[in-house]
């Protein structure tokens, strides 16, 4: 008997490592909003708003309640952030409980046992739980507001109630645990979905406290059936039930002839109702279990019911109303995420079938009825054309598990497939013959023009395989002539079932999983994203034997940027051999348990990477996705913790040895993933996304229009907007969004300070599926030169006249109307791709669009050529604006794009101001040598700006994240650009005011991307300082001489094979600057730095003594390795 108080001290304990984990992320969460969908999240949470799908709404009500504690506007975001850092360091203490209790019964530890056991226990759940506080993406996660911090917490609880109930199962009132992670399940849907996959493991929980005997047959039986509770309930019950909502809403509403919402009410007083008969009915009878049963599916809905903030919040109109999930149907399709791209799990298409074509026996199906609200007539109404309307997969090129999926990525499946075979249609001559007689030729002209065909095409195939067979041809080459040739002339064979399942075991599981599982238990390479190469993103260890068998090249002589990029972190294995010896420990001592914790661990790692099938390469890292399953091997690092006790007690007698291990297992872990992780976790004073967002808004000339692409250009503007009140006169515009009828409907009305957009395209004509994409039809060649003035092309686009529908330019052309789906010939099209735009000089000048000092240069028209065969429903709706804005409004491009059609095909329009291209009525053609320099720049206006801009922290001593440094490429373009206008206009004083900001803000040694100061270095020898031109050189050069240092270390068939690429251009790049000193006849200088640079050639020597001077490997048109180094000394001090 003893005198310690296990109990007590496995509180004290656990609130300690609370205690530990709030600190530490209470010191590194980001201050303001981050990239991503964390200023979405915020600002939707803080006004209870609605965000993007599949919903948060629990999360969201956290998070407004949270926000009432921020003093001021500007705090939300930190508050916001320490709320996932609460819920993390939540996490932490469930998992020391959770460890303990394992543990406990794992080794049958009782009160009588000695202080010992209790120590190593208690001491294995803290160093297990300190090791899950300091993974990488565990505390990524905790420092910023995304769901996942809490969506593990609510794992972690619910694995935690699974052992509570596991204990009290057979106790009276057991089942009350039951009940309560029934409720917490229910939560879980208002947060994320990822707490669900516990699931499984408490249904085996269940599973071996009943079967004492096991046998393969109830084995297999447990573990389907858990699989199977969980897919009831996250495909069966809370979708079967959106829909009886909305079947019931419809039905009562439309037949019945009942107000909108009645149906809902209906239904919800019958569920209700449901429940108490079934409450009522099991307690009468005694029907123990069917009693728990239903109040195990009503807590579940209880749980569940955060979600009818969703649609009490659209239908406020909301200004942030993603979706607009405003009655049961959309909610089920947000449920859904019916606007993602549909993936098919276990048989459906592949990516191939972007070449083949529609399917044969069956081209188009039904597609979903699309419901509105008619408010005239009172009822729902289809607005859609479903029948036959949905293009279908071609079932030629489907498969079972089809893991290659998405078009938008063929390339990219071509690294792991190869280059995808084909062959010529042998259908090609018969079929151009066809055509030839359906023309009205001859058959003895038709049988040559077939022929003449076949061989034109044969001739085609036989050269592009000759350049493939050369290396001339890359998978995006490739890519091109597949799509552009497959449907009508080629044959290509899909992947087979193998290459789907090596793609899986290589990429999904391999590289999209167990690299971010050694991420986090044995080192990370650095935070660039990975694209599958030696160079970044991968695992290391810090020892270099194994980190170069892993890689395929040295780690000796790395660059300053990879040893110092503050996300290596490397961990010698540590965490990773600690927590195996704690998976073979359990493995060995309690088979059961093992098998629970490993199917909880599967299920959050590989089940989440399977079942999302992930397409190569995603905008960015994945593995917050898959923490759940991190946090299951952090208990097996605890385990390893009592497992060293437990081999080392028998012959180490003392009380100190369960202490000392806890000590020791502390430093080699916890400690040493703390100090790697916390240079790279550390967010506080980084408000650089803020500044960002702050830059587009203040870019831009009160009520403007202002178009974004995506989530970064996007979310933080919106932040601003709505949580500190920033440029609230500013209509943010996200195209991507832009194509959907309820974001169009929300542009169409006034926000804060902004007034809606203008537009003569009522909800009738943009509603879902109409209008979704118009198709260019060439009915004349007259008509396809003509150039339409945009009224008339918006006019005639929008008309519902039967000369502007695609079946009348179909019978123009004379084919055969029947070939084509109802829908299709009901849509209209657009028969030039000419279109012109008035200017209205006087309100150009008005407005301040134009300073007057330009009046001289506005043009009277802009125009503008639509490229491709389509404008879709994004770039309509542009046009609608440009049509119907008269110059009334600046209307401004955030640049996150260079597609012609990201611009409404205007580059030649634009001028660029801080951040943000305005469309002006000034032409200034793009550059094709330069075209990424879009537009003119107002240098004046551009320098107030530049001077007036907030950098949020950079500059200063602060983790640099991949996304600041990203951005470094457009603050230093635009910067460039500047300076540039601002030499040419002789304002010499102010280029160097510029430069020196841009030197001082974006550090030439955080920010990478070297190239981009090589204008830098020319702008100080412009304005005439050369000491600041030399230094700034000396630095650009040092990093591209590291480089080739290192290159040279490896060894030839690496030069060759891995780095050849990296070595031209680091040579390029390096007698670029060295041309730099040339042309601004810094002559001594000049010559030093050549004959540095020659030394540094030399280092290549062996490397190109392999290639004759006609055999040397594909480089840049302007680089001559081997003349390189002769022709710049010869322009310095030529011959005699």
């Amino acid at each position: 008997m003893t005198d310690f108080n296990f109990k007590k001290w496995n509180n004290i304990l656990g609130w300690f490592v609370f205690a530990v984990a709030v600190v530490v992320y209470g010191l590194t969460i980001e201050p303001t909003v981050s990239f991503w969908d964390a200023g979405e999240y915020i600002l939707t949470s803080s006004k209870l708003q609605v965000g993007h799908p599949p919903g948060a709404p629990l999360f969201q009500m956290f998070g407004a309640f949270f926000s009432m504690f921020a003093l001021e506007p500007s705090q939300i975001g930190a508050i916001m952030n320490m709320m996932s850092g609460v819920a993390s360091a939540f996490t932490i203490l469930f998992m020391f409980w959770t460890i303990s209790i394992l543990l406990v019964k794992l080794v049958k530890y009782n009160k009588d046992d000695s202080p010992s056991k209790a120590y190593a226990i208690l001491g294995s759940a803290m160093v297990g739980s300190l090791a899950f506080t300091f993974t990488d993406s565990f505390w990524f996660n905790a420092v910023e507001t995304e769901v996942y911090a809490m969506a593990t917490l609510i794992m972690a609880v619910l694995f935690y109630l699974g052992l509570r109930w596991e204990q009290d199962m057979n106790e009276p009132r057991g089942n009350r645990w039951l009940i309560l992670i029934a409720f917490v399940i229910g939560l879980s849907f208002g947060v994320h979905f990822m707490g669900l996959l516990t699931i499984p493991a408490i249904g085996l929980l269940y599973y071996f406290k009943n079967y004492k005997t096991i046998t393969v047959k109830n084995f297999i039986i447990a573990n389907i059936a858990s699989a199977a509770i969980l897919l009831f309930i996250f495909k069966l019950l809370l979708p079967s039930t959106l829909k009886l909502f909305g079947y019931l809403e419809v039905f009562f509403v439309n037949s019945i002839g009942l107000p909108f919402n009645s149906g809902t009410i209906i239904t919800g007083l019958m569920v209700i109702g449901l429940f108490y008969f079934g409450l009522n009915v099991t307690q009468k009878k005694g029907l123990k279990h069917a009693n728990t049963l239903v109040l195990c599916l009503m807590f579940i809905f209880i749980g569940f019911s955060s979600w009818m903030m969703l649609p009490i919040r659209a239908n406020a109109q909301v200004v942030i109303n993603e979706n607009n999930p405003s009655d049961a149907r959309e909610l089920l399709a947000y449920y859904n995420l019916e606007q993602y791209p549909e993936t098919h799990l276990f048989y459906g298409p592949q990516f191939t079938e972007i070449y083949s074509g529609a399917d044969k026996d069956e081209p188009f199906v039904d597609d979903k009825k699309n419901y509105e609200r008619d408010d005239e007539a009172g009822k729902y109404v289809i607005i859609n054309d479903w029948e036959k309307s949905k293009q279908n997969y071609n079932h030629e090129h489907a498969s079972i598990l089809p893991r290659m999926w998405s078009s938008e990525h063929a390339e990219n499946y071509m690294m792991f497939t190869g280059l995808i075979d084909f062959k010529v249609d042998p259908n090609l001559q018969t079929r151009a013959y066809n055509e030839a007689m359906n023309a009205g030729l001859s058959e003895e002209q038709s049988g040559r023009y077939a022929l003449g065909e076949k061989q034109q095409f044969d001739q085609l195939v036989n050269d592009f395989k000759m350049r493939v067979a050369r290396g001339e041809i890359d998978y995006e080459d490739y890519n091109q002539f597949l799509k552009r040739y497959g449907q009508q002339y080629l044959v290509i064979e899909k992947p087979s079932f193998t290459d789907n399942i090596m793609y899986m075991l290589q990429y999904q599981f391999g590289y999209m999983y167990w690299r971010y599982f050694m991420w986090n238990f044995t080192g990370r390479q650095d935070d660039i994203q990975g694209r599958y190469t030696y160079k970044n993103g991968n695992w290391i260890s810090g020892i270099n034997v194994i980190d170069e068998m892993h890689l395929g090249v040295s780690q000796d002589n790395l660059p300053t940027d990879v040893l110092e990029n503050k996300s290596r972190n490397t961990y010698y294995f540590l965490p990773l051999i600690l927590g195996l010896v704690g998976f073979f420990f359990l493995m060995y001592s309690d088979l059961k348990r093992f098998w629970v914790l490993l199917v909880f661990f599967l299920l959050t790692g590989l089940a989440i990477q399977f079942y999302t099938n992930i397409r190569p390469f995603e905008p960015r890292e994945r593995d917050y996705s898959v923490v759940g399953s991190f946090y299951v091997f952090a208990i097996w690092i605890g385990f390893g913790v009592y497992a060293i006790y437990d081999l080392l007690r028998s012959s180490i007698k003392t009380k100190f040895l369960a202490p000392a291990i806890t000590l020791v297992c502390i430093i080699i872990v916890p400690g040493v993933l703390a100090a790697n992780n916390w240079d790279d976790h550390d967010r506080s004073g980084k408000y650089t996304t803020n500044s960002m967002a702050r830059k587009y808004l203040e870019s831009c000339a009160p009520n403007a229009i202002l178009f974004t692409i995506g989530d970064n250009d996007t979310f933080p503007l919106w932040y601003l907007q709505e949580i500190e009140g920033v440029r609230t006169d500013v209509r943010v515009v996200n195209t991507s969004l832009f194509q959907t009828d309820w974001y169009i409907d929300q542009m169409k009305r006034k926000a804060y300070d902004s007034d809606p957009i203008p537009s003569q395209l009522t909800h009738n004509q943009y509603r879902g599926g109409t209008r979704d994409v118009i198709a260019y039809k060439e009915i004349s060649e007259k008509i396809a030169r003509d150039t339409l003035d945009i009224k008339q092309f918006m006019d005639f686009i929008s008309s519902e006249k039967p000369n502007t529908k695609v079946k009348f330019a179909v019978e123009a052309q004379q084919d055969d109307p029947e070939r084509y789906p109802k829908h299709l010939l009901n849509s209209n099209y657009y028969p030039t791709r000419n279109i012109s735009i008035p200017v209205n000089k006087e309100m150009v000048l008005k407005n301040g669009i134009v300073k007057p000092k330009d009046a001289d240069k506005i043009v009277d028209h802009l125009y503008t050529q639509v490229s491709g065969s389509y404008i879709y429903k994004n770039r309509l709706l542009m046009l609608d604006i440009l049509a119907n804005n008269n110059w009334e409004r600046p209307i401004y491009f955030t640049g996150g794009a260079f597609g012609a059609e990201d611009y409404v095909w205007l580059k030649d329009y634009l001028q660029l101001d801080g951040m943000c291209y305005k469309l002006v009525p000034i032409k200034t053609a793009v550059d094709r040598a330069n075209p990424y320099d879009m537009g003119r720049v107002d240098p004046d206006l551009m320098y107030d700006m530049v001077k007036n801009w907030e950098w949020g922290g950079s500059g200063e001593d602060m983790y640099y994240d991949i996304e600041t440094r990203r951005n470094g490429i457009t603050y230093r373009g635009n910067l460039a650009r500047l300076i540039e206008s601002l030499i040419n206009e002789e304002k010499l004083d102010k280029a160097e005011e510029i430069a020196d900001i841009a030197m001082e803000k974006m550090p030439v040694d955080k920010f990478g991307f070297y190239s981009l100061l090589e204008p830098y270095v020319s702008a100080y020898y412009e304005i005439g300082n050369v000491e600041k031109g030399r230094a700034l050189y000396k630095d650009v050069a040092k990093k591209h001489q590291e480089n080739l240092v290192y290159y040279s270390g490896l060894s030839i068939e690496n030069q060759e094979q891995k780095v050849g690429e990296e070595i031209y251009l680091d040579i390029q790049r390096y007698r670029a600057l060295i041309d730099i000193l040339v042309i601004y006849n810094d002559k001594d200088f000049a010559l030093q730095e050549t004959k540095t640079f020659n030394s540094y050639l030399t280092l290549f020597d062996e490397l190109m003594d392999r290639y004759s001077d006609d055999e040397l490997p594909e480089v840049p048109d302007d680089m001559d390795m081997q003349n390189a180094i002769k022709d710049t000394i010869e322009r310095i001090a030529p011959e005699n």
